[in-house]
């Protein structure tokens, strides 16, 4: 059985995370979504946890948990022989390999897979999710149900009169 272990502090959550975790749960016996524990994040740790749990209710070989310190002794604790993480371009490439050269000198048991982020999110994050609900724009086409409520409770100045 192979575990996988998909991290990152998804804040929030987005259509480009679930579809990396939706092929990785084709591919991988169990995936473990890790998020990561930050304080410089809009939503809290168990927001988060709360809604991507609630975006990948209907993979049942996908688990969400929380965890704070290094990705490769979270994977380790849990067992897992693969971290998953997307790519949406250049840039990511570029900061995921130098991130996965240290997870392998770290933990050389561990392999570092890579996915394609589906075109349609391509140029969509989570850091513009953050940055268009802050000026009370609707990103209900990128982010899964829940979290575009969960931006206007965050944003309520944002979007009094639409």
């Amino acid at each position: 059985m192979v575990t996988a272990m998909y991290p990152g502090r998804f804040d929030p959550v987005t259509n480009g995370h679930v579809d990396i975790v939706t092929r990785a749960s084709h591919i991988f016996d169990k995936v473990i979504v890790s998020v990561a524990e930050s304080r410089s994040a809009l939503f809290s740790t168990e927001e988060r946890v709360a809604l991507f749990s609630q975006a990948v209710e209907h993979l049942t070989n996908v688990q969400v948990r929380a965890h704070a310190g290094l990705t490769v002794d979270t994977a380790s604790s849990e067992e897992a022989t693969v971290l998953v993480r997307g790519l949406r371009g250049y840039t990511d490439f570029s900061y995921e390999l130098d991130m996965a050269l240290m997870n392998r000198n770290m933990a050389p048991t561990i392999e570092s897979i890579f996915l394609m982020t589906d075109a349609r999110y391509f140029y969509f994050s989570a850091s513009r999710a953050r940055e268009l609900a802050g000026f009370g724009r609707d990103v209900s086409d990128f982010v899964p149900p829940g979290v575009q409520e969960a931006l206007r409770r965050k944003f309520p100045d944002a979007y009094n009169g639409r």
